[in-house]
């Protein structure tokens, strides 16, 4: 299987530009599914810190770079939204979140906001032994023992360290939201309404804007807090 992945053809999230080399680097198995971005783009043409693979295998070795508080060795881990990519040395911090026009961009945060990441609720099902799993959007789940404030489409944060959940906001009208897909990427505002569609068609969601507002389908759109739209927490 080739390692290497056609710059045409990557996803329109990917910060990367598709005219300059036929080829990039392909992403590994890991979260996010193909709208992961390998860390090594964020490396090397986002924050321009290493030059080549060599170099970024050679800073992994070194426990330098943390995902979620986790220390990363394969410079193929798919990074994707709301990811936390940390720096310790450097004491530099950054949010994955999506740009005007939905690619994704680094967005720094202060190291109290780097110990959390934001999780959107995809999926909800008990387990065996009464407990309740909740699968993110970024394929990862997390076990909770009472699953009945939870539903679809609310966010929660976890903490990094110990992977406990110390926030939720769930998905309602009057909710703040940024739409992660779509013509309105990138874009932050309300919940004005919900509207849900008869049978296996997607809901649409109506948010209003500084500028007027949008509409889009709810999978597009994430709860965030205030806390989540910039560099100052």
């Amino acid at each position: 299987m080739t390692k290497h992945q056609k710059r045409l053809s990557v996803p329109k999230s990917w910060p990367v530009e598709r005219k300059t080399d036929v080829f990039t680097v392909k992403a590994g198995a890991g979260p996010h599914g193909k709208e992961g971005v390998p860390l090594l783009i964020l490396l090397r043409d986002v924050l321009g810190y290493v030059d080549s693979k060599k170099e970024a295998r050679y800073a992994l070795s070194e426990d330098a770079i943390l995902v979620n508080g986790d220390p990363i060795n394969d410079e193929q881990r798919p990074i994707g939204i709301f990811d936390i990519v940390a720096f310790p040395a450097r004491e530099e911090y950054y949010r994955v979140f999506p740009d005007e026009g939905g690619r994704l961009s680094l967005t720094e945060v202060g190291e109290d906001a780097a110990g959390s990441r934001l999780g959107k609720i995809e999926g909800k099902q008990q387990v065996p032994g009464g407990d309740t799993q909740l699968t993110l959007h970024d394929g990862t789940n997390v076990i909770v023992e009472d699953g009945s404030e939870y539903s679809a489409n609310d966010s929660i944060v976890i903490d990094n360290e110990d992977k406990s959940i110390v926030a939720h906001f769930p998905y309602e009208e009057g909710a703040l939201v940024t739409a992660v897909r779509g013509n309105h990427g990138g874009k932050i505002g309300e919940v004005d309404a919900i509207d849900v569609t008869p049978g296996s068609g997607s809901n649409t969601v109506t948010v209003s804007t500084e500028d007027g507002g949008f509409e889009t389908v709810e999978e597009y759109v994430v709860v965030i807090d205030e806390n989540f739209t910039g560099g100052d927490d």
